[in-house]
């Protein structure tokens, strides 16, 4: 089957061609069903903001590697003890890409997101298979397309569970890629006030405004700490999220925490970026709480539910749809920064 791979190591940014990571289609054969398994054809997988940083070699892997892990697809095959959960050939599914083991050290003490045995298949690709505890079917309505957000909007919901929201916080979001413009639809949802993004692409500010956000900031423009601080009436935010990834907003963010607040660094940021953090003033003056998110966490079949209220429209437009045998021109549309999403079609199916 044709997947979607890793095939050289480097900075897909790299000026230099001789040096610049490299996506590409190979051959890999289709892993059999096990006893508890489904067989998945896959519809659609889209590019998640970490794809270029595994090509770039953030978790050393050797090439060719696959790629992948927001996916949709039809289920085809399921093992003989597969549908005792109600899943059945011809179900439209999304759900986790990592299957836990259920019996190391961090699954037995609730964090599975640190399983010691985790299996991770490529979703970029024609078929996968999952353990039946990976999968979950698409709420009633809820196209092929719009499902293979499943796996982003779980990263939403993950923030929402540790942000300590109460109805009426003042929200910051730092960075308006696809995690912050969903995380900002579900704090509008959940109640925010001073509900603001800072982002300097007017064309994500624009997305972000038709879905809720109260206040957008151009932080190479805008002075980010003044104009939060004009926006809370000097008290700072609440909830602030950052999920741009870049380390300067990460040290931006901190000034503006309320006391009491809770600040969450949910971004892949570069392994080897040290955050200046000045424990007087955040830990002692302020008694502010920091933490982050990896992965998710139980939490894929709340996430299913709030698929149809969700508006995924700014990432879903035909011009953001490639197929899998045009994979380089998909990362290359991706990493253009043109578009909040890009989403790969691995299969055709009627109707979609």
């Amino acid at each position: 089957m044709k997947v979607v791979c890793g095939i050289k190591v480097g900075n897909m940014k790299d000026p230099d061609e001789t040096k610049r990571g490299k996506v590409g289609i190979v051959d890999f054969a289709v892993k059999p069903v096990g006893p508890e398994e489904v067989k998945i054809k896959v519809a659609y997988c889209s590019i998640c903001g970490s794809d270029p940083h595994i090509v770039g070699g953030a978790f050393g892997l050797e090439p060719p590697f696959g790629l992948g892990h927001e996916m949709s697809g039809v289920i085809v095959e399921l093992g003989e003890r597969a549908g005792d959960t109600g899943l059945k050939v011809g179900d439209h599914v999304g759900g986790n890409f990592l299957h836990y083991c259920g019996s190391c050290y961090y699954c037995k003490t609730g964090n599975p997101e640190y399983c010691e045995n985790a299996g991770n298949e490529p979703c970029m690709a024609e078929y996968v298979v999952w353990h039946k505890s990976q999968v979950v079917k698409l709420p009633k309505g809820v196209s092929l397309l719009q499902g293979c957000m499943m796996e982003p909007l779980s990263i939403g919901v993950r923030i929402m569970d540790k942000s300590n929201l109460q109805t009426g916080g003042r929200v910051l979001v730092s960075g308006g890629g696809p995690i912050g413009l969903i995380t900002c639809q579900l704090f509008k949802k959940r109640g925010a006030a001073c509900l603001t993004l800072s982002e300097p692409n007017q064309e994500r500010c624009a997305i972000a405004r038709s879905i809720g956000v109260d206040y957008t900031v151009d932080p190479t423009k805008e002075d980010l700490f003044a104009r939060g601080m004009e926006i809370t009436e000097g008290h700072g935010y609440d909830v602030i999220v950052e999920v741009s990834g870049v380390p300067g907003a990460a040290q931006s963010v901190l000034p503006l925490a309320a006391k009491c607040g809770t600040v969450l660094f949910s971004a892949m940021f570069p392994n080897s970026y040290d955050l200046p953090f000045n424990l007087y003033e955040y830990c002692y003056n302020r008694q502010i709480t920091v933490s982050g998110t990896y992965c998710t966490h139980f939490n894929f079949e709340r996430t299913a539910l709030m698929l149809p209220d969700m508006d995924f429209s700014a990432f879903t437009k035909p011009e953001q749809i490639f197929d899998i045998d045009d994979c380089e021109q998909a990362f290359a549309a991706h990493l253009s920064g043109k578009y909040p999403k890009i989403v790969i079609r691995c299969n055709r199916f009627d109707g979609e």
